[in-house]
């Protein structure tokens, strides 16, 4: 995989933090050995922070994948919660290669948290790259680092508020769908991006900033396949697809009867106290990026079956099981995270393979003639990869871009 990385980054956390902005870039820079801590102004380790989906639902948000008509407001959804590992009062940014500030309402009260306001400019001073998304623009605004005409670019409501403060504000051209919505801007050390579309570039930015090299063993970059339906988990869908972006592969979402830009509801499992099992929560809606019918086997490298509930919708379509088992018989990568096992079980791929398993589909990763690695988050079995749970996604991301061939190298 290439030297693993000896950086550290920091992410300004609080409450109701957009969750795939701070999940993805978590879970993204862990597979590649970066150190993330996340602290947060008055916590300690341990200690959680609620996190929020925002998305696209409808009141005056009118979005169309085909066209954009307007785009006004978003939704706000509780989804889980999110348990810091650091604590903020012992920062020094000097130890730090970066910060990252994902969107979310907490960075309004954070702008007016003296503290905060200080250790964001501080890093600015030392010339640290920083990583802002959506509305945490609002901290740069804060700490006076907006000056003599940097490019920037967030959500569209802080276009104001960035050139009241002296910046310049930067918007991508040429959108026409919602799959357009890809980039970010870099001024200097100055990372902004509109939000959560963008995050497969900006992840991707990011890690070169920070001094790595991204490079492919193959003659030709990989392609992934992701097979979905409605309730898959939203991280184990988004932080492979993102992270497979950022890498530089072609990444692809089908889903049985749905037409590209067709939407797939997604789901979060958040596990409350006092509870056995995980409550389930609906987040961020997905979209189908190719049809069904324009699926070609031969166009990919590998397919994932990421988890939630959608496997078992999927294990009762022929046309699903059927697709699993061309990329078996062709010799191609199959993956599969938490209950996409339970669709891999039906097809045969699991047959005297080793594998990891969450507790949901023990049995049926038995019955199936799997042997399951008690101990292990992810296993790689010659072009097998699964992971047991989403929060395995780091251990998922690395060893399945290691099987593509795939390095990071600092």
């Amino acid at each position: 995989m290439g030297s693993m990385a000896q950086k550290s980054v920091l992410m300004l956390c609080g409450e109701f933090m957009e969750a795939y902005e701070t999940i993805v870039p978590l879970y993204f820079l862990q597979a590649f050995g970066v150190s993330v801590h996340c602290v947060s102004p008055g916590r300690k380790t341990g200690d959680k922070c609620v996190m929020a989906a925002h998305d696209l639902l409808g009141l005056e948000a009118l979005i169309e994948v085909t066209f954009i008509v307007s785009l006004k407001i978003y939704s706000e959804l509780v989804v889980d919660h999110l348990t810091l590992n650091a604590n903020f009062h012992e920062v020094i940014p000097e130890q730090y290669d970066a910060i990252i500030i994902p969107g979310g309402r907490f960075t309004e009260l954070l702008s007016t948290d003296e503290k905060c306001v200080s250790m964001v400019a501080r890093f600015a001073e030392l010339g640290k790259i920083i990583l802002t998304s959506c509305h945490s623009q609002l901290l740069l605004a804060a700490a006076g680092i907006l000056g003599r005409g940097m490019k920037c670019t967030a959500f569209e409501s802080m276009k104001p508020f960035i050139e009241l403060s002296g910046g310049s504000w930067w918007q991508q051209p040429g959108v026409q769908t919602l799959f357009d919505i890809t980039d970010c801007v870099m001024d200097g050390k100055f990372i902004s991006t509109l939000g959560w579309p963008t995050l497969g570039n900006t992840l991707r930015v990011l890690l070169e900033s920070i001094g790595s090299k991204i490079t492919c063993s193959k003659e030709t970059q990989p392609s992934l396949l992701f097979l979905i339906g409605d309730c898959v988990e939203d991280y184990s869908i988004n932080v492979p697809f993102k992270a497979f972006q950022a890498l530089g592969c072609k990444v692809d979402a089908v889903s049985p009867n749905k037409k590209k830009g067709d939407k797939c509801a997604t789901i979060v499992h958040d596990l409350e106290e006092g509870r056995q099992l995980p409550t389930e929560k609906s987040s961020h809606n997905f979209y189908v990026t190719v049809a069904w019918e324009d699926v070609s086997v031969d166009d990919y490298d590998c397919i994932v079956v990421p988890g939630g509930r959608s496997p078992e919708l999927l294990v009762m379509n022929d046309k699903a099981v059927g697709l699993i088992k061309k990329f078996v018989e062709k010799g191609k990568f199959v993956a599969a995270i938490g209950m996409g096992n339970w669709l891999l079980a039906a097809t045969g791929a699991l047959k005297k393979k080793r594998c990891a398993s969450g507790y949901g589909t023990k049995v049926a990763v038995k019955v199936a003639g799997g042997q399951i690695l008690e101990s292990e988050q992810c296993v790689t079995d010659d072009k097998l990869v699964t992971a047991a749970t989403t929060s395995d996604l780091p251990a998922f991301v690395h060893a399945l871009s290691t099987a593509l061939g795939l390095s990071v190298v600092f």
